[in-house]
């Protein structure tokens, strides 16, 4: 596996994968970031396509990502996560309704969990799956950055004031 260590606006993100598809981009300030393992090696400017289109997504000049990916997980996961690509720029979804939509909608849980696991976040847009009530719930990044990436997408009004940060 080949990683990178880029500076954004939003601050500094992890980018892994191999054989030219991302299979990692993690938030190095946020509570659940781990280091690459040893056995990874540095590529710097190896994932320059995936930079440039987050730093378009950044600046609001992109919507969607068009990149290969390759997330690992189980295939629930797997399916969880398209789904969430799913999910259009600027909109929100609940944990109730990806499960819906997968045809389970009593694996709410399952769809939290698995959304929590998500290891390419951002451009498998698990900032947009919202509480319920449409309160922010957690994210790997940390809720201060799941509030800003869903402010960037026009999304100012949910329910934030139930998570002061």
């Amino acid at each position: 596996m080949i990683y990178d260590i880029v500076d954004t606006a939003f601050g500094e993100f992890m980018l892994a994968g191999k054989d030219g598809r991302l299979s990692v981009l993690s938030f190095v300030d946020g509570p659940k970031f781990q280091p690459a393992p040893k056995e990874w090696i540095r590529g710097e400017g190896a994932f320059e396509e995936a930079v440039s289109q987050l730093e378009a997504y950044f600046a609001g000049d992109l919507k969607e990502f068009d990149l290969s990916l390759a997330p690992e997980g189980t295939d629930f996961q797997c399916k969880v996560w398209r789904e969430l690509e799913k999910i259009p720029f600027g909109e929100t979804r609940t944990y109730e309704e990806i499960s819906r939509a997968l045809g389970n909608p009593k694996a709410v849980r399952a769809v939290g969990a698995a959304n929590g696991a998500n290891p390419i976040g951002i451009i498998v847009p698990c900032h947009r799956v919202v509480g319920k009530d449409g309160s922010l719930t957690g994210y790997a990044g940390g809720l201060s950055l799941k509030r800003k990436l869903l402010e960037l997408e026009g999304r100012p009004g949910m329910q934030y004031e139930l998570f002061p940060l």
